[in-house]
């Protein structure tokens, strides 16, 4: 194996250090020769926020990867030389959460980029269970480092929806269009919803016009009487018989959970799918007076994620409108840049081969 390196985070609000790799695999693990590796605000959360990662410091952050596998254990080696997207939640599939059907909340649980090194890296080692393959040939417009976000930031939002049992009946709504909302949206119109995306952006709001959103509203030009009475009239005028709209937080600020919470209207149902470390207050009686659920979900399980691949693999879900690649050796600048919100795509860190830095 090539000389392998990344850049980990050595301590809160820090700029990410360079570091040199040796690694092999344990017998149930494999070595991912990453090809790209997509740039969360949960990394942001790690790096600035002082969200406590589970391996301490120095860490590798990164969970969304794709890559193929150039080195694996005795018991993984059916894996050597496929092309690979690395679950970003890894369930053990053996304590009583896995055996009981919740496997993302299993308390052994390997997260790359949190329980250990993560795709901030030319290589990554990772357990072999739960590895979603990836056809060697894909369709035009589609890399292998392209597939990297699959890993969260589509894969997670298809789990929020398939969860709330979105159908042809329904209204979606996500508060949030950029990013995993960008790709929900996409999702969620692929299930045939009527959708609408709201956000602060116009650029993503136009962006998720053109990819599944039939209504797009800018909550910079209206206030939340008047944003819930255009999402009710398009819910009331869209002919879907589905009971209480379905909305999605996929923004992860206290300012987009208020409005998502506002949103809810009878027999509704919130997923709370971003993350933000700041607190925000709501009024959680509206639950019981609406006869409406909330709930939240870790990533998505490994067995969901051939699925969501699909949707990309068929056209449903498309990627090259929300992601851009940057050199691997940019990573400390471009998680500054995520973290200050500076960047309009999910970036995907590309490691370069032969000297190649595109």
């Amino acid at each position: 194996m090539q000389p392998a390196y990344g850049y980990e985070l050595i301590a809160t609000g820090a700029p990410l250090a360079r570091c040199e790799l040796m690694l092999a695999p344990a017998p149930d693990e494999v070595i991912v020769e990453v090809a790209g590796c997509g740039v969360c605000h949960t990394d942001v959360g790690f790096a600035y926020d002082g969200v406590p990662t589970r391996h301490p410091l120095p860490l590798i952050l990164g969970h969304e990867i794709s890559g193929r596998v150039v080195e694996a254990g005795e018991l993984a080696a059916a894996w050597l030389r496929k092309n690979v997207i690395v679950p970003a939640v890894v369930p053990c599939g053996r304590c009583p959460a896995c055996q009981a059907g919740r496997p993302t909340v299993c308390s052994k649980q390997f997260m790359p980029g949190n329980d250990g090194h993560g795709g901030f890296a030319t290589h990554v080692r990772v357990p072999a269970r739960g590895l979603c393959q990836v056809p060697d040939k894909l369709p035009a417009g589609v890399t292998l480092e392209m597939l990297s976000v699959v890993a969260d930031a589509v894969s997670t939002p298809y789990e929020a929806i398939r969860r709330s049992g979105l159908g042809a009946e329904d209204v979606a709504v996500f508060v949030g269009a950029g990013g995993v909302g960008g790709f929900g949206v996409q999702i969620a119109a692929a299930m045939g919803a009527a959708v609408v995306a709201v956000d602060v952006d116009q650029c993503r709001l136009e962006l998720a016009a053109q990819h599944g959103a039939s209504l797009a509203l800018n909550t910079r030009e209206m206030d939340e009487k008047e944003l819930k009475k255009r999402v009710r009239t398009f819910a009331k005028e869209s002919g879907k018989r589905g009971i209480g709209m379905k909305v999605f937080e996929t923004s992860g600020t206290p300012g987009g959970q208020q409005t998502a919470f506002h949103l809810l209207d009878f027999g509704g149902y919130l997923a709370v799918v971003g993350f933000t470390p700041k607190k925000t207050e709501l009024r959680l009686s509206n639950l019981m007076a609406l006869d409406a659920t909330a709930r939240g979900n870790w990533g998505c399980p490994p067995e969901q994620y051939p699925a969501a691949l699909q949707l990309v693999l068929d056209g449903k879900v498309a990627l090259a409108p929300y992601v851009e690649s940057r050199p691997l050796d940019d990573a400390p600048e471009v998680l500054e840049a995520v973290a200050h919100r500076a960047l309009k795509r999910r970036v995907i860190l590309k490691p370069s081969r032969n000297g190649d830095r595109s």
